[in-house]
C-alpha cells in the first residue's frame, strides 16, 4: 500500500482533462467526491478492482468504504456472481425471448421479499421507484406522492429544477424524517387525492422506534399506498431488508444495488391486487429484459440468503464504529460514528461549520492518502470480503486521521 509521500493522483487528473472534453457528465461533477477540497486529493479513475480494495489509475490501492456507492455487498468481483454472469453471456446477450434467468429471478424475489407476490424488473433504481409511483397512481386513480430520501433522478423526484417541464412536480410534496406531526398536516392537506407515500427507511439517522409503522397506517389512513425505497437497504440490512430488520410491511418496496453485487438491475415487489395493474401503464425497455444482471442478482441473493453474509455485515460495521468512537476518544477530537453498522458514517461535533469542514478535510485528506477509501459527503458501506484485519487497518488509518485533525483544528 502506497505511503502517504508516494500517494498521486497525477493519472487521474490527466484522465480528467480528457474526459471533461468528450464527456459533459464530468462537466458538474468532476469524479465521484463532489466536494471541494483545497488540493485534487481524491483519485477519479479506477483500474480494477477485487474483493474490499479498488486500485486507482496511478496504481493506489485504497480498502474501499464506498463500493460503488452501496452497489457491492458481497466484495468487488466475487467469483461467484462473475461466474454466474459469465455463464450466462456464453448463452448470448439480448436474445430477443425472454429467459429462463429472469423467471428464477422473480421467483427468488416473491420467496426472499416481504408481503411479495409478484415483481417486475427493470434496470436502475430510479427506473424502479419511477415505477413504483406509477403504479401507485394507477391503482388508486389519485395523483399525490409525498416522498422522503433520493428516490431517483426522474422527473417527479429531480433534484434540480432545470429541465424540467412546467408542473413536473405539482403534485408532489416532500415531508420530513422522523416527524410524524409534520406527515400529518400533509396528508390531512392532501386528503383524498394521496396516490403514496414514498421514502427511503433511513438515510443516517435511524427511524425512532415505530415510525415507519406509523407513516405506513398513516398513509393506508388516507387511501394512499405506503412504498419502501430499497434501493440502497435492500439485502443489507438482512435478506428481507428494512422491513424485516425495522418490523414494518410496505405495499411496494423497490430493491437494486446490493441486489446484484454491482450489476445493474432493479424490481418492484408488492402484492398480487396490486402488482396487476403493471399491466395498465407505461414501464418498458429493451434493457429490462437483459439477462447478464439477472444472473448476478440471482447469484448474489441466493448467497446472501444462504450463507451468513449479513452477519458478517453487522460485525464489521460495529468493529468499524467501535474503532472510530476509541480513535476520536483517543485523540480528544470530538467526532463519532453515526448511522447502522452496514452503513456507517462519521461526523465531526466542532461549534463552528469553519472547524467542521476543517476537520473533515484533513481527516478525509489523511486517510485516503494512507490508502483507505471513505467518502467524506456520503455514509459508507461495508462488504463481506473485509476481514477484522482490513477494519483493524481502517482504525488505525482513522486514529492518525484524528491525530492530524487535533493538530490542524484542536483537541476537545
Amino acid at each position: 500500500m502506497s505511503s502517504q509521500k508516494e500517494h498521486s493522483v497525477k493519472s487521474s487528473a490527466q484522465l480528467l482533462k480528457r474526459a471533461e472534453r468528450v464527456d459533459a457528465s464530468f462537466l458538474g461533477r468532476p469524479g465521484i467526491i463532489g466536494l471541494d477540497f483545497s488540493e485534487p486529493i481524491y483519485p477519479v479513475f479506477a483500474e480494477r478492482a477485487r474483493g474490499a480494495y479498488v486500485w486507482d489509475s496511478d496504481g493506489n490501492r485504497y480498502l474501499d468504504f464506498i463500493l460503488g456507492f452501496g452497489s457491492v455487498v458481497l466484495g468487488h468481483a466475487d467469483p461467484r456472481v462473475d461466474g454466474a454472469v459469465r455463464d450466462e453471456l456464453s448463452s448470448g446477450i439480448a436474445r430477443s425471448l425472454h429467459t429462463p434467468t429472469q423467471l428464477r429471478l422473480a421467483e427468488l424475489l416473491v420467496d426472499t421479499a416481504p408481503g411479495a407476490e409478484m415483481v417486475t424488473l427493470h434496470r436502475t433504481g430510479s427506473d424502479a421507484t419511477g415505477a413504483a409511483v406509477r403504479l401507485a397512481r394507477a391503482c388508486t386513480g389519485r395523483p399525490y406522492v409525498l416522498r422522503w430520501g433520493y428516490n431517483g433522478w426522474h422527473d417527479w423526484c429531480a433534484a434540480r429544477p432545470n429541465g424540467l417541464p412546467p408542473g413536473a412536480q405539482d403534485c408532489v410534496r416532500s415531508f420530513d424524517y422522523n416527524d410524524t406531526t409534520g406527515l400529518k398536516a400533509l396528508l390531512d392537506e392532501v386528503g383524498d387525492q394521496l396516490a403514496c407515500v414514498i421514502m427511503m427507511p433511513y438515510e443516517i439517522e435511524a427511524p425512532a422506534p415505530g415510525y415507519l409503522a406509523e407513516v405506513a397506517e398513516l398513509t393506508r389512513g388516507h387511501g394512499g399506498l405506503f412504498i419502501l425505497d430499497e434501493i440502497r437497504s435492500g439485502f443489507r440490512l438482512a435478506p428481507g431488508g428494512a422491513q424485516d430488520h425495522f418490523g414494518v410491511r410496505a405495499d411496494l418496496v423497490t430493491y437494486s444495488k446490493a441486489m446484484a453485487n454491482g450489476y445493474a438491475v432493479s424490481a418492484v415487489a408488492g402484492p398480487r391486487d396490486i402488482m396487476r395493474h403493471a399491466r395498465r401503464i407505461s414501464c418498458s425497455s429493451t434493457f429490462f429484459r437483459s439477462s447478464d444482471a439477472m444472473a448476478a442478482a440471482v447469484a448474489t441473493i441466493e448467497a446472501i440468503c444462504g450463507g451468513g453474509t449479513t452477519g458478517v455485515l453487522w460485525e464489521r460495521g460495529r468493529q468499524l464504529m467501535r474503532g472510530l468512537a476509541a480513535a476520536a476518544d483517543d485523540c480528544r477530537v470530538p467526532a463519532g460514528p453515526v448511522g447502522l453498522a452496514p452503513t456507517p458514517y462519521l461526523e465531526f461535533h466542532y461549534p463552528s461549520e469553519k472547524e467542521r469542514r476543517l476537520a473533515a478535510e484533513v481527516f478525509y485528506a489523511t486517510t485516503l492518502r494512507a490508502g483507505v477509501l471513505f467518502h467524506p459527503g456520503h455514509h459508507w458501506f461495508v462488504c463481506e470480503a473485509m476481514t477484522s484485519q482490513d477494519i483493524d487497518l481502517a482504525v488505525r488509518t482513522a486514529h492518525a486521521g484524528f491525530t492530524a485533525v487535533a493538530a490542524a483544528v484542536g483537541p476537545h
